[in-house]
């Protein structure tokens, strides 16, 4: 008969990274959609400069979401996997300045 503890240690630790790694990968296509529809305020008529700049603004923040992702993503394909305490960080902080410029886009 075989023992359960065994078959606990013996599980991939792969997997788990390999889940996580997909989940960076669904919340990059998440901001890209939310880039696509703050970039849609940029072709309403009558958009100012201050909406150009917000949404400029808004593109930066999705540029920095996709590649601190894309870091995130290559950490945890490494082996071992590499912590991402800084990299949770600093993706939890853009993402908190562009829900900020979204909110304002919308004020405008």
């Amino acid at each position: 008969m075989s023992d359960p503890t065994a078959a606990a240690d013996e599980r991939d630790a792969g997997v788990s990274a390999e889940r996580t790694g997909l989940a960076w990968r669904r919340t990059g296509l998440s901001a890209s959609v939310v880039a696509v529809l703050m970039l849609r305020h940029a072709f309403e008529p009558g958009a100012g400069s201050a909406i150009f700049l917000m949404v400029a603004a808004a593109l930066l923040g999705w540029a920095m979401l996709v590649g601190i992702a894309y870091r995130r993503a290559r950490g945890l394909r490494a082996w071992p996997p590499r912590p991402g305490q800084r990299t949770v960080r600093a993706y939890a902080l853009v993402t908190v300045a562009l829900a900020a410029t979204g909110t304002m886009l919308v004020m405008l």
